[in-house]
């Protein structure tokens, strides 16, 4: 039990910002990876959990797995956060399939 208090403690230690400007643009930064994408949600895995964000015409602009920073544009209708962390344990991520 208290190695995964640890854990938890451990992924939480990174700085993570969620901006919303207008339910049109969202900025993130702590992502770890991206599980999946398309034009009606983006699955994100960061630093605090899974973060699933809903909407319409949603368009990545800007990707930056190494500095943890997403953009996207788009209808912004919700945001949620997950703590499932097996769902990690099962997906390779977006940027893992890719480069099967």
């Amino acid at each position: 039990m208290r190695e995964m208090e640890d854990k938890r403690v451990a992924n939480t230690s990174k700085t993570q910002n969620v901006y919303i400007q207008n339910r049109t643009r969202m900025t993130v930064t702590g992502i770890e990876d991206v599980d999946s994408f398309n034009e009606e949600s983006v699955i994100l895995f960061t630093s605090y959990g899974i973060l699933t964000i809903v909407g319409q015409d949603l368009h990545i602009n800007k990707l930056n797995i190494e500095e943890g920073e997403l953009i996207i544009q788009g209808k912004i209708i919700g945001v949620n956060y997950s703590d499932a962390e097996d769902l990690k344990a099962r997906s390779t991520g977006f940027l893992g399939k890719m480069f099967k």
